[in-house]
């Protein structure tokens, strides 16, 4: 789970993550999503959000991209107001609020502050050590065997393309499987998510994906090519 304190830092900073993902999805859902949003903040024109907070807080309805579009066209409509702040952390943030809160400063020191808690290395760290510790504690219940750990190798096939490793090789009634773990808000990059497949394929192993949330698209996907995945959000 090398990079997985990165990966959290990006939780707060997604605006240009989704750019060029899925630009023809349905318009309707589009427009649907951006109802929801506009509705949303004018609900709560006393608060202060980012970005990934509502597409978590919308997942069940509509994908992260498909959210985030809404929160950018609303941006260009006005009726929401962003402003990027720096963290500690060095990533940055992109604070968002209604139009008509005029006094945010206060509550955006205070969320800038609590993220950047959650988004401390240490903390980081802690919370992917925890993912990886459940995925442990589960295969060592169904009493399965551990083949390696951060490895790119199964018996004598290895994977050479990239530096590229899976979490975990376990084998259960001599079946073995390849297990990647994303406990992050976000989705796992797609790529990644490609690239450890192909992986798993390429040294024989079935993957699986453990991980906070996925969409169903690319749920669908993982297991059209014989693999699963284990989302901890269910």
């Amino acid at each position: 789970m090398a990079g997985e304190a990165n990966s959290f830092v990006s939780d707060y900073n997604d605006f240009d993550y989704y750019e060029g993902i899925n630009q023809y999805l349905v318009d309707v859902v589009e427009l649907k999503a951006r109802d929801t949003v506009r509705d949303f903040f004018e609900k709560n024109q006393e608060g202060i959000f980012y970005s990934r907070q509502i597409e978590v807080f919308y997942e069940e309805k509509y994908f992260h991209w498909i959210t985030n579009r809404a929160i950018r066209d609303l941006i260009e409509e006005g009726v929401i107001k962003e402003e990027v702040r720096k963290l500690s952390t060095k990533g940055e943030i992109k604070l968002l609020w209604h139009k008509n809160y005029r006094y945010y400063k206060r509550s955006a020191k205070d969320l800038i502050q609590l993220v950047e808690s959650y988004s401390n290395p240490e903390f980081t760290r802690s919370v992917g050590h925890y993912g990886e510790l459940m995925v442990l504690d589960a295969f060592a219940r169904i009493e399965s065997v551990m083949k390696g750990r951060d490895v790119k190798h199964f018996k004598e096939k290895c994977w050479t393309k990239t530096d590229k490793n899976m979490d975990f090789i376990f084998e259960i009634d001599s079946v073995p499987y390849g297990i990647e773990v994303k406990n992050t808000l976000g989705y796992m990059d797609y790529k990644e998510l490609k690239e450890k497949s192909e992986i798993c394929h390429h040294i024989g192993v079935i993957p699986v994906f453990v991980v906070r949330m996925m969409p169903k698209i690319w749920i669908y996907e993982v297991i059209e090519n014989g693999g699963f995945v284990l989302p901890l959000k269910y």
